[in-house]
């Protein structure tokens, strides 16, 4: 279990490989693909692994599931809430409807459809809210503390952060020695996961992150040594990871950890997600495809093998068709 650390819950190396045995069976250990062509442009042997592939399209999945089973029987019977633009909404409403539990979902207005369709698929209610004007924050909140629900954060949670960092114990685990491996990053979460599992079973692979242009608060905040907070937070493809101040519990992990992060424009995502596609057949979203932009881009051709996460692949079709376009 998670230890206490004055008022936050710390996950370790030993909460990762708890979640690992929660997963087991549920969860579906994603490939490590790779494309000759896709090699030439990075410059290094490159594997992606394919979380798009995962349940419900995205490795939030993992720490959804690892929250939810992780429940005494009284809370798993009062429900759940969660908040998200959708891969986590997806997530906790498919981990819901696997374990039983009742799960409403605030979902910001704009939110792709194919994300809220899923969540609908799934039986969770979805609560709408206009994320300019309102806190989704606030609004989760309030929603617990009337219904007796228990909150699921998209990252900040210590069982959360264990459950996407089997992502990082099945890449260590792959009988593959990687140079450095780079993933997407929001809230981090993920990267707070895989670093957990990283700094463990293999420390000498880097670390590295991968951000929209203006979402670049993990890349403000190495530079300056603690949590910055954007300002502006403009309009972005990457949905998945429009978050603007790293999480509290990841921040911790992902500061001592992190070798250093990227940031990456839409048209580049959206010219990952046409390679990724055209090479490997791969459906990837604009936020799942930033960390293979980065290696797309040659940023990490110094390497001689990288492992580039590819985290999800819930796409509208008219953001797909405009990446096929590029």
């Amino acid at each position: 279990m998670p230890v206490q650390n004055g008022l936050s819950m710390v996950p370790t190396f030993a909460d990762v490989r708890d979640a690992a045995h929660r997963l087991k069976g549920h969860a579906i250990l994603t490939p490590l693909l790779r494309s000759p062509d896709l090699e030439v442009l990075a410059g290094c042997e490159l594997h992606l692994k394919a979380e798009c592939l995962q349940h419900v399209g995205a490795f939030k999945y993992r720490g959804a599931r690892n929250r939810l089973a992780a429940l005494s029987p009284e809370a798993a019977s009062r429900g759940v809430v969660a908040f998200s633009s959708g891969n986590h909404a997806q997530g906790v409403a498919r981990a819901a409807r696997e374990l039983g539990i009742d799960a409403v979902i605030v979902m910001p207005t704009d939110a792709p459809a194919v994300k809220v369709a899923g969540v609908i698929s799934d039986g969770a209610t979805i609560i709408s809210y206009n994320r300019l004007t309102q806190s989704r924050e606030d609004i989760a909140t309030n929603i617990a503390t009337e219904e007796g629900r228990t909150l699921v954060p998209s990252y900040d949670d210590p069982h959360v952060i264990a459950g996407q960092g089997t992502v990082g114990l099945e890449i260590a685990e792959s009988g593959l020695i990687f140079d450095a491996v780079i993933t997407c990053i929001g809230g981090g979460g993920l990267c707070a996961g895989i670093a957990l599992a990283l700094e463990t079973l293999c420390p000498e692979t880097k670390l590295y992150g991968a951000e929209p242009t203006h979402y670049n608060d993990h890349q403000k905040s190495l530079e300056c040594g603690t949590r910055q907070r954007l300002v502006r937070t403009p309009p972005t493809l990457c949905d998945a990871i429009m978050t603007p101040q790293p999480g509290e519990l990841t921040w911790p992990i992902n500061s001592r950890r992190l070798d250093g992060v990227m940031t990456v424009t839409d048209d580049e995502a959206l010219r990952a997600m046409k390679l990724a596609h055209n090479h490997l057949g791969l459906r990837v979203e604009p936020g799942g495809a930033v960390a293979l932009a980065v290696a797309l881009r040659g940023d990490l051709s110094h390497f001689g093998r990288v492992c580039a996460v590819v985290s999800g692949g819930n796409v509208d079709d008219d953001v797909f068709a405009r990446a096929l376009a590029q």
